[in-house]
């Protein structure tokens, strides 16, 4: 497959992350996380996100997401998100199945939650018959690639807390966020009465391993046993905690997502005199959405792999990756043109 814009997870693994894994293969180390990379790399997230924050090393985002519902609920509880999250789309129902929780999805167009969309659904609080919401969970970036502001993260820590609730993020592309609100990993989680966030490597050049990160202590006691029940305990975790450590040295993390970022930028810049092609989304991570025709569509498809987002409404998604090059994305606008040509 060419290098493309059909998703940040398509891209390979960074050098330098890479390398670090090769680095951690050496002699023996002790199993489970109770080795010196993994101290290393505990040590590393408490640095940024504050020496309250307790994180753990996991496989992927949709276990990431699961355990850290699963650290905050019970069966009768409900998680409050918006219609396009992960945890409702693309998880193939497995909130539901792990936590026994019922998902209140929100519509919100542009995927961010708001107060004034939650209040409505905050109700029948002691009552038997009705499930009782416990968390919010947005996405940072979300999934139609926009951001919230620090302001809005922090009102709905107030709006989650004023109801004993609690607020999660899903992280996937957190990095992203930050490098674009050019800000810090602990200014827009902890700060902002942030409790838990699963936090994303995969698609920022790891090979595997995402962390979930408890920014309240207390919240993180029985989470050693819900990693292992779900099957999520790496028992080499070195090469998992490796990653991490190289992703953070010298801001690394910065210069993958930046560049993700950045690319998006000039994707959509470059598409912006095209009238056959209409940008639905503000750009503000390295997502691109954007309505075309489907017989354009089809001939771009004989080219480039892409996912369609809404079907009805011939609208796709394109992604920019750390290793998005300037060539791939002027490729890439330029066959575009020629398909309306053809």
């Amino acid at each position: 497959m060419k290098r493309g814009f059909g998703s940040d997870n398509h891209s390979g693994i960074h050098p330098k992350i890479l390398d670090a894994i090769t680095q951690a293969n050496v002699e023996h180390a002790k199993g489970y996380g109770d080795d010196e990379w993994t101290a290393k790399t505990v040590a590393l997230f408490k640095r940024i996100f504050g020496e309250s924050a307790v994180p753990f090393l996991v496989f992927n985002g949709t276990g990431a997401n699961i355990l850290s519902l699963k650290s905050l609920t019970q069966p009768f509880h409900a998680v409050i998100c918006a219609e396009t999250a992960h945890i409702n789309v693309d998880e193939c129902g497995a909130p539901e199945r792990f936590l026994g929780c019922k998902l209140i999805d929100i519509p919100c167009p542009d995927g961010k939650l708001t107060p004034e969309l939650i209040l409505p659904v905050l109700h029948s609080f002691g009552d038997q018959h009705h499930v009782q919401p416990k968390v919010i969970s947005i996405s940072q970036s979300t999934e139609l690639g926009t951001l919230y502001q620090p302001e809005e993260i922090a009102a709905l820590a107030e709006l989650a807390h004023r109801y004993n609730m609690y607020l999660h993020v899903d992280g996937s592309r957190f990095a992203n966020a930050v490098a674009a609100l050019n800000t810090s990993f602990k200014s827009l989680s902890a700060d902002l009465g942030v409790d838990v966030l699963s936090f994303g490597g995969t698609k920022n050049g790891l090979m595997i391993g995402e962390a979930v990160v408890f920014l309240r202590s207390e919240l993180a006691e029985n989470f050693l046993f819900h990693r292992k029940q779900a099957a999520q305990l790496y028992s080499k975790m070195r090469f998992m905690a490796a990653q991490f450590e190289a992703f953070f040295d010298n801001d690394l993390w910065m210069e993958i997502a930046g560049n993700a970022n950045k690319m998006a930028q000039l994707l959509a810049q470059k598409l912006s005199d095209i009238n056959a092609v209409k940008i639905t989304q503000k750009v503000e991570a390295n997502a691109v959405f954007a309505v075309i025709d489907p017989q354009l569509k089809q001939k771009l498809l004989q080219e480039y792999f892409f996912y369609d987002w809404n079907e009805a409404r011939g609208e796709v998604r394109w992604m920019c990756s750390w290793d998005t090059s300037e060539e791939d994305v002027v490729r890439f606008v330029e066959a575009i043109k020629k398909c309306i040509k053809a």
